[in-house]
């Protein structure tokens, strides 16, 4: 699982390390959705809430500094 992640971290990063956390938790998500609409094992929600707010931050810090998504 993507740990849960402050915004001071985030901005610590290089452009590349928020790439790559952006895309990993980009794809855990989807997995997850993945999992709950096939009605499988469900994840717990506030897991999936978690990392969609894992993923804003990470696209929130990547605006303010101009970066690429």
């Amino acid at each position: 699982m993507v740990s849960p992640m402050n915004i001071r971290a985030i901005r610590e990063m290089s452009p590349e390390e928020r790439k790559v956390k952006l895309k990993e938790t980009r794809d855990e998500l989807m997995h997850a959705r993945g999992q709950a609409a096939m009605g499988g094992a469900p994840p717990s929600p506030g897991k999936i809430r978690a990392m969609r707010t894992a993923v804003a931050r990470v696209l929130t810090v990547m605006k303010e500094k101009g970066e690429k998504s």
